[in-house]
């Protein structure tokens, strides 16, 4: 069994790699804390589990353990702290008042949770902006004074002139595509893309769509623009990754540290 990163930090993909010692086929179960998640063959006698953290953990010791055929293998991680920093945001009347609707939450919530068994992405990840980083993953926040609890920034900001590229960090198809005349208040135009095998990024407030649900796209290819729609203090894209549900710090992902 392999654990990677070595040294996880709270944000951190932690990527299970085990190797059947006799070199079964059998799929094997991987656990962290007793929680299970799916696991993906990568070739034969290899599989591979993706197991998200984020800011709301604490740090310390968790088992990971493998349940199969084999013997159970367990493995103690530490889960290691992390510093983010603490931001404060003013909303104008107009819009610290604007409430997300029941459809798009719906919506969004099911694009999150999507687990397809095909593999669509490859790491390194790209940047989708190349505007500048205003906002990292993991901020806190208070709004117009009241901290927002249980709360981070749930992706990194890339604050860039309106109409400006987005582009597909990673393949995938389209799963998710929201405008503000359909109901997508809070998020303003949004598209999603299920990267497959519970590995999904979600782009919000852009000012225009290019793509269409079901189409299929390649890493680079430009999707949408950037912009100031649903929630927002002016042009930016907020790019979100998540795994199975958790939103993990997109960064590790730019830089191949993926196992």
């Amino acid at each position: 069994m392999d654990i990677r990163p070595s040294a996880p930090e709270l944000g951190d993909t932690i990527a299970v790699i085990v190797q059947s010692n006799q070199g079964g086929t059998a799929q094997p179960t991987v656990q962290l804390n007793g929680q299970a998640f799916p696991v993906f063959p990568l070739e034969a006698g290899r599989f591979r589990a993706l197991l998200p953290t984020s800011p709301l953990n604490s740090p310390g010791r968790y088992l990971v353990q493998v349940i199969g055929d084999e013997p159970t293998r367990n493995l103690a991680v530490w889960l290691k702290n992390r510093h983010f920093s603490v931001q404060r945001i003013t909303l104008p009347p107009d819009r610290a008042s604007i409430e997300g609707t029941p459809h798009e939450f719906e919506r969004v919530a099911t694009f999150k949770q999507l687990v397809t068994p095909e593999r669509h992405w490859q790491v390194p990840f790209l940047r989708p902006s190349q505007g500048r980083v205003s906002t990292p993953y993991g901020v806190r926040r208070y709004y117009n004074g009241v901290f927002a609890r249980d709360y981070y920034h749930r992706g990194v900001d890339y604050a860039a002139a309106t109409g400006s590229a987005v582009i597909a960090p990673a393949a995938g198809r389209i799963v998710l595509v929201g405008r503000v005349r359909d109901g997508f208040r809070l998020h303003g135009n949004t598209i999603g893309i299920d990267h497959g095998q519970g590995v999904a990024s979600i782009f919000i407030h852009l000012s225009r769509i290019d793509v269409t649900a079901g189409e299929v796209v390649q890493a680079g290819q430009q999707i949408g623009g950037v912009g100031s729609t649903g929630v927002s203090t002016g042009p930016h894209l907020h790019w979100g990754l998540y795994v199975h549900g958790v939103a993990v710090d997109p960064v590790p992902w730019r830089y191949g540290g993926i196992g």
